[in-house]
């Protein structure tokens, strides 16, 4: 009895011995691949420059028939506008405008439009807008001639799947050749031919924003 005794004590230290040999498992298979840095997903830019090309061809139409509904869609609520006389604004303003029809046009073609597609969320896209028979009906109720050329600069975010503009400024182009005057060209002196270096000043164009400035009355001696 004894004999079998220790015969069983020494099966149970063999066992005990084994398990305390054996490898321990490896836990940190899990955290590894948890941890792992997944690639990123290669953005589509000819999608994303399709999505953003038709939203920007689609402003006339959306001034023409004060679509708000659109407007209120693809700007972003925290949008960023600067207008052609610097001032700033944002998307209450646009949407007032728009549905209150303050601007409006003769015609209003959208051209040089370029997308640089930065990632899969973020893209900036430029374009020059000529607008003709322009006019924007100011809070006083005036009109101004926002007739001319200018440049664009948005900048769009996917938010939700849907691309929307979160910051745009629009800046006016200036005519590269000044009118001549109609007391040059009626007088006889020849004229000067300027240096190959020296371009004409720019003729000052109105902002549609920018309020006109107030005559100076005349001083009685």
């Amino acid at each position: 009895m004894r004999h079998g005794k220790i015969i069983l004590m020494a099966a149970v230290m063999a066992a005990l011995a084994q398990v305390g040999c054996a490898p321990a498992e490896n836990t940190n298979t899990t955290t590894a691949n948890t941890n792992m840095a997944k690639p990123e997903a290669t953005p589509d830019k000819n999608a994303i420059t399709a999505e953003i090309t038709r939203i920007e061809n689609d402003w006339p139409r959306i001034l023409k028939e004060k679509d708000v509904a659109t407007v209120r869609r693809i700007e972003a609520d925290d949008i960023v506008l600067v207008y052609p006389d610097g001032s700033a604004g944002g998307k209450d303003q646009d949407t007032k405008d728009i549905e209150a029809g303050n601007l409006t046009y003769e015609s209003w073609d959208i051209s040089d439009l370029a997308v640089n597609v930065i990632d899969a969320d973020v893209a900036v896209a430029s374009l020059r807008i000529t607008v003709k028979g322009g006019k924007y009906k100011t809070p006083e109720g005036k009109s101004e001639d926002i007739s001319g050329q200018y440049r664009s600069i948005d900048t769009f975010a996917r938010r939700n799947g849907q691309w929307q503009i979160v910051a745009s400024a629009v800046t006016p182009v200036r005519s590269p050749v000044a009118a001549a005057s109609p007391s040059a060209a009626a007088s006889p002196s020849p004229a000067v031919k300027a240096s190959p270096g020296e371009k004409p000043s720019p003729a000052p164009k109105a902002s549609p924003r920018r309020k006109p400035v107030p005559p100076v009355p005349a001083t009685t001696p």
